[in-house]
């Protein structure tokens, strides 16, 4: 649909132009990243210039822009390039990958990235500025407001609303109807099942490291190949006791 600049030149930026080059009809013609953090002139062949005099060089008149910041500073870095770019004239646009599934009716703002294998259902509601990352479920009539992000793999339930700033980590789990305040951080693998704070970091138990190695499992490791034989066998109930936790699935 035309030509796209893509802020930044980290690995997520080299992403969002992967998925620019291989999955939509725009084409990247430049980078952009502050001074400071200009490493190399070029990347992938392409230029990379300075985000503080960008539109003297790549016009706003002929250019989109992306913004491809993650989720630093509790998604303020991104949300500050958005508005900066916006007040240099620039149209924002949005990715939304072929692989992800959507429903007739999805209501985004710009700068959006729904990412590959990510579900949102009927009746939800995204506004400017969001990330929803690879794999993640966003359940029907939730509201994801502006400058947000939804790692991989979480899941938002019904009618969930992620307010501004609100970050969702990694397989972390959303209940149903449930308010994610804003600026609040939801870590990896946590299960919120009642309205958070404002600016509440919530982050869950950290792995149990056991007292045997890895090599002294070796037995929980193996099944038996006797096609008669169901569950568990001998030797791994013994593995089980001699480490004092059961390990069955």
């Amino acid at each position: 649909m035309g030509k796209v600049i893509v802020f930044g030149n980290s690995l997520f930026a080299e992403l969002v132009h992967f998925y620019l080059t291989h999955d939509s009809h725009h084409t990247v013609t430049a980078f952009t990243v502050d001074s400071t953090y200009i490493h190399e002139d070029k990347l992938f062949g392409l230029p990379v210039v300075p985000f503080e005099n960008v539109e003297s060089i790549f016009p706003p008149a002929g250019h989109h822009m992306i913004i491809s910041a993650g989720f630093q500073k509790v998604n303020r870095l991104r949300e500050e390039r958005y508005s900066q770019a916006k007040k240099k004239g620039y149209q924002l646009i949005n990715y939304i990958s072929s692989k992800a599934t959507t429903f007739p009716g999805l209501v985004t703002g710009d700068n959006c990235l729904i990412l590959e294998n990510s579900v949102v259902a009927p009746f939800v509601e995204i506004g400017n500025n969001v990330t929803v990352a690879s794999g993640a479920i966003i359940g029907h009539h939730s509201v994801l407001m502006d400058h947000s992000f939804v790692a991989p793999g979480a899941i938002l339930l019904g009618g969930v609303t992620l307010e501004p700033f609100g970050f969702v980590g990694a397989h972390a789990t959303i209940k149903e109807r449930v308010t994610v305040a804003r600026e609040c951080i939801v870590g990896t693998g946590v299960s919120v099942t009642k309205n958070t704070r404002e600016k509440g970091v919530y982050v869950g138990r950290p792995p149990e490291l056991l007292p045997k190695s890895s090599d002294e499992l070796g037995t929980w490791l193996s099944w038996s190949l006797d096609p008669h034989k169901q569950g568990w066998g001998a030797k791994e109930v013994v593995s089980q006791q001699a480490v004092g936790v059961d390990l069955r699935p």
